[in-house]
């Protein structure tokens, strides 16, 4: 399982939101590129970019941000945040990004997803999931949609999308524990492999999500953990590493 760094980039800076809200925002950094370098730097395979300025639909520099930290660091960038055509994804692969994650537009445009794996292939083109209460949101989190995450789930599968990054917007930035439950049926009855994300605040929680690993749950997502230092992401990935899990004493640091 892969730990995924998430660098959420607003107003060019490196922010989390408490479930989502724009209002309820902390601030880590001012300096994208030296927190990317910071996190492959402690043995990050790959990192989580998003920018919410775009998800929010609103005008900002972050994509220099973004193409910035693609060219400083040395593991692969998954990107999504406001990415609406066709020209808009391949401009984000072209600047050295690895995969985009596509939101809204998988529920308003559904026939776009297809023409982007079609384009791009399956690999380079994920779906995110942000559910709340059952239902996915859209537009950062702003917007309530009639679907359910497995409908949209079974959508993209239909369009040739291979994988998905699955949130539960309750849990994201409360280091309240992701939905293990919710995450594991959804890969199970979906077949499509998943990312975790949102609310991981522990390495039990890391333990919890490896458990789940088998029905096809890839990686997971850790972003205000790893900035408060909740979670020590060299300890985090020996623990999913590991071949059988191991108590925290076994992980410390040092």
């Amino acid at each position: 399982m892969i730990i995924y760094p998430a660098i959420d980039l607003r107003r060019g800076r490196c922010v989390r939101l408490h479930q989502g809200d724009p209002a309820a925002e902390t601030v880590y950094s001012d300096d994208p590129i030296a927190t990317a370098e910071r996190w492959v730097a402690e043995g990050a395979e790959w990192l989580h970019v998003v920018n919410l300025d775009g998800a929010f639909e609103e005008a900002s520099d972050n994509p220099r941000a973004v193409r910035a930290i693609a060219l400083a660091v040395t593991v692969p960038v998954q990107f999504g945040g406001g990415l609406r055509t066709l020209d808009e994804i391949g401009a984000a692969l072209d600047w050295g990004v690895a995969r985009v994650v596509l939101g809204t537009v998988a529920v308003r445009e559904p026939e776009m997803v297809a023409q982007a794996v079609r384009r791009f292939g399956g690999e380079r083109i994920a779906v995110g999931i942000d559910a709340r209460d059952g239902k996915v949101a859209i537009r950062g989190w702003q917007e309530q949609s009639t679907l359910t995450a497995l409908e949209l789930a079974e959508r993209v599968k239909a369009a040739g999308v291979e994988r998905i990054v699955y949130t539960d917007i309750s849990r994201d930035g409360t280091l309240a524990g992701p939905n293990v439950a919710r995450t594991g049926e959804l890969a199970q009855q979906s077949h499509l492999r998943v990312i975790a994300s949102g609310g991981v605040g522990s390495l039990d929680d890391l333990r919890q999500l490896r458990w789940i690993e088998p029905y096809g749950v890839e990686g997971v997502i850790v972003g205000q953990a790893l900035y408060t230092g909740t979670i020590r992401l060299p300890a985090a990935r020996r623990l999913l590493e590991s071949e059988i899990p191991l108590f925290n004493d076994e992980l410390r640091d040092g």
